[in-house]
């Protein structure tokens, strides 16, 4: 039998996958895979059934709902300043994993080479592999996870065509500056390439950090592809809907990727996120602040049982270094340990690193806290029980 792709071929069952099985088979609370565990806010889900119940609910527009693809441009607006023409530089996806999935498929080709910086989301590099481009890696190290701004420029060459910029950044919680996002910025215009930003936690950021998007800045408004996620912005990760804003030239062929992936989105969720785009800012600043007191919860139940938390500044994510505990072996040994033994499941840290990457730590977990507050307590007290267990 002739082979498949080999890129696909050879990849294995992702993590989230793997420690979310073992989290069922030992009845543990899972907060390696990041989703929250209520049903998203009231009135958006009503929003939804109206508009299923009303219709249409038959292929809508390629590009989305005009509806929710004015939303998403006044939405730049409102947040950011953005002047975005929404019926040229906005369209809706089956989530942001394929908006990502368009925009990397449609702006490299064979013999590119892109850049992703590490620890980052597992789906990044397949794609890039996969469109026959070379993936280069920087990476960054804790506990303050900052960006080493001359390696990174040392990525850079003729041959860059983009780099996939994730802030604020799934799993470390990192939240770019305004200094790293120049020096970014920088580079690009050196090196005359792009950048496509996953700012899917573009609302959950904390107390004294600020979310810009890179587009933003100076000379960036041309080069760059902004993602967003109204699974994460509404806890509604289950309906999958993405969007993307590009300038027109880029956004052309997006579009026609997109075509040719999942070529549209339920209409009806369409419609309710369009209504939830518009909901006040009450709403936006009450999502962070949920969050920023659930990651403090569970940084406090980390640090009880003895483990060394980390800096969250955003997303769903904190990260605990297990080394305090005298658990001396690999992060993935911890993490299965703890799943089977504490029954409480995480993500081992250099799972969202390259097998290849220099210096990958193997003594950090992420821990999810996008969950009720009493699973928070719940499962540190589980965790302080076996660490205190094996401190006997």
């Amino acid at each position: 039998m002739k082979p498949a792709n080999p890129v696909f071929a050879s990849l294995g069952t992702t993590i989230f996958t793997v420690m979310s099985t073992l989290a069922n088979e030992h009845g543990a609370i899972n907060l390696g895979q990041g989703f929250p565990d209520d049903e998203g806010p009231d009135d958006i889900r009503a929003a939804a059934a109206r508009a299923i119940m009303d219709g249409p609910n038959q292929y809508p527009p390629m590009m989305g709902l005009p509806a929710l693809r004015e939303a998403v441009g006044a939405a730049n607006r409102r947040f950011y300043g953005l002047d975005i023409d929404w019926q040229k530089e906005v369209m809706v996806t089956s989530g942001a994993t394929e908006a990502l999935h368009d925009s990397i498929t449609a702006l490299l080709r064979p013999g590119d080479e892109a850049i992703l910086i590490e620890p980052c989301y597992d789906s990044y590099r397949p794609v890039v592999e996969a469109a026959g481009a070379t993936v280069k890696t920087v990476s960054l190290q804790p506990p303050h996870w900052s960006l080493p701004v001359e390696a990174l420029e040392a990525a850079f060459g003729d041959k860059t065509k983009l780099i996939v910029l994730n802030t604020p950044m799934n799993p470390i919680g990192k939240v770019f500056t305004e200094a790293e996002l120049a020096a970014i910025a920088g580079l690009l215009e050196k090196y005359d390439a792009y950048a496509v930003c996953d700012e899917v936690y573009e609302h959950l950021v904390f107390s004294g950090h600020r979310h810009v998007p890179l587009m933003t800045l100076p000379g960036m408004r041309e080069r760059c592809v902004r993602i967003g996620s109204a699974g994460k912005t509404f806890s509604l990760t289950g309906w999958k809907i993405g969007y993307v804003t590009a300038p027109a030239s880029l956004m052309e062929v997006i579009a026609k990727t997109h075509q040719f992936v999942t070529f549209t989105t339920a209409p009806g969720l369409q419609s309710a996120i369009a209504y939830g785009l518009g909901k006040g800012d009450d709403y936006f600043a009450g999502l962070a602040g949920a969050l920023e007191a659930k990651r403090d919860i569970l940084s406090k139940g980390l640090a009880d049982a003895g483990l060394e938390v980390l800096p969250a500044d955003g997303t769903y994510f904190v990260t605990a270094d297990f080394r305090p505990l005298g658990f001396n072996g690999t992060d993935e040994e911890f993490c299965r340990a703890i799943t089977t033994e504490a029954k409480v499941a995480a993500v081992p840290m250099s799972a969202f690193y390259s097998a290849a990457s220099e210096g990958v730590p193997t003594h950090l977990a992420r821990f999810c806290f996008c969950k009720q507050d009493g699973i928070l307590t719940e499962a540190s007290e589980r965790l302080a029980g076996w660490a205190k267990g094996r401190a006997a």
